[in-house]
C-alpha cells in the first residue's frame, strides 16, 4: 500500500475527452492499476457482457452477472476482481466532454445513474438488451472514425440518449425514487458543498449558513429526501473517507485524523468508535483480515 489512494486523470492525446475500452484490453495493459483501489475524476460506464464477478464500490460487493450495466461517479474508489474472468467494454467521460449547455450540466448533475443518494447505480439488461448493443454500437464505431467537426456532437448525443435509455431501465429494477421537490434540491446543493468541505467543517449549522437557509430548513429537507440528519449526513461522508484511508493505504491514524481535519488523535478515534463501534485500528485490522 502507498500513502494515498491512487487517483487517475483522463488519458492524454485524444480528441475529445471520452473513450470506449474493452475490458480484455485493460486486463492486458493496466491490471495492477484495475484490481487495486483507485479513484478517477471522469465517469465511468462498466458493462459486462459475459462472465460473473463481484466488483468493490467503496466497500460494497456488487455481484456482476452478464449484461450488467454499473455507473461510477467521479472519485468513486473502487477496483476490479484480481481473475479477469469476464469481458466487456468500459465508457469513460468527463464533465468537460459531456456539459456543453446548462441543459446537459443539470441533467449530469442529477441523473439517478450518478447521483443516487441511497445506492450505486447498475442494471440488468434483458429483454432490452439489443436497443443497448445498438446504441454502443453507434457510439463504438464514431469513437473509432476519423475525427472531424462532427464527432463530439454525435458521440455527446449517443451518450446521452444511452444514459437516458439507462435512467428509464434503472427506475424499472429495484430503484427507490426520492421525490424531487425543494428538499431534494437543498439535499444536493447540501451533498455538493459537503463534497466539498467534509474535511473542514462538520457542523450542520455552518453548512447550513453556507448554503444560506436555516438550520431548521435543512433538517427538513434531509430527513424528508434521505430519512437521514445533517449530521447523520456529515458523519457518513467523513466515515466513508476515514474507512477508505484506513484500508487502502498505509497512512497512520494519527496522520489519517489531521487529514480529515480532527486537531487531536484522542478525537479522531474517539469519533470514529462512536460511528462504527471499532477504533480506528480495530477496522483496519478486521477489514484486511479477509
Amino acid at each position: 500500500m502507498s500513502e494515498e489512494i491512487k487517483k487517475y486523470d483522463f488519458r492524454e492525446g485524444l480528441s475529445v475527452e471520452f473513450e470506449i475500452v474493452s475490458m480484455k484490453h485493460l486486463y492486458t495493459t493496466k491490471r495492477d492499476i484495475l484490481i487495486n483501489p483507485h479513484r478517477a475524476g471522469f465517469y465511468h460506464i462498466l458493462w459486462f457482457f459475459k462472465g460473473q464477478t463481484t466488483h468493490l464500490v467503496d466497500f460494497n460487493p456488487i455481484e456482476i452477472k452478464p449484461n450488467t450495466i454499473l455507473f461510477l461517479n467521479k472519485n468513486t474508489v473502487h477496483h476490479f476482481s484480481t481473475e479477469g474472468n469476464f469481458d466487456g467494454y468500459v465508457i469513460l467521460f468527463t464533465d468537460n466532454f459531456f456539459c456543453k449547455t446548462v441543459q446537459d450540466t443539470k441533467f449530469l448533475h442529477s441523473t439517478i445513474l450518478y447521483n443516487d443518494l441511497l445506492s450505486v447505480s447498475r442494471i440488468q439488461l434483458k429483454e432490452q438488451v439489443q436497443i443497448f448493443r445498438e446504441v454502443f454500437q453507434l457510439m463504438s464505431e464514431e469513437f473509432e472514425s476519423d475525427n472531424d467537426m462532427f464527432q463530439a456532437d454525435i458521440l455527446r448525443n449517443l451518450l446521452h440518449s444511452f444514459l437516458l435509455f439507462s435512467e428509464r431501465e434503472r427506475r424499472k429494477q429495484d430503484f427507490t425514487e426520492i421525490k424531487k421537490d425543494s428538499n431534494f434540491e437543498i439535499v444536493m446543493r447540501f451533498r455538493d458543498l459537503l463534497e466539498a468541505e467534509f474535511r473542514n467543517q462538520k457542523q450542520a449549522n455552518s453548512f447550513a449558513q453556507d448554503l444560506a437557509i436555516t438550520l431548521n430548513l435543512l433538517n427538513q429537507a434531509t430527513i424528508k429526501a434521505m430519512g437521514k440528519t445533517p449530521k447523520e449526513m456529515i458523519d457518513d461522508r467523513v466515515m466513508l473517507e476515514a474507512k477508505r484511508l484506513l484500508v487502502y493505504t498505509n497512512r497512520s491514524v494519527k496522520n489519517i485524523g489531521f487529514e480529515l481535519g480532527f486537531d487531536e488523535p484522542t478525537n479522531f478515534i474517539k469519533y470514529f468508535r462512536r460511528n462504527s463501534g471499532l477504533t480506528p485500528m480495530e477496522f483496519r485490522n478486521k477489514f484486511l483480515s479477509f
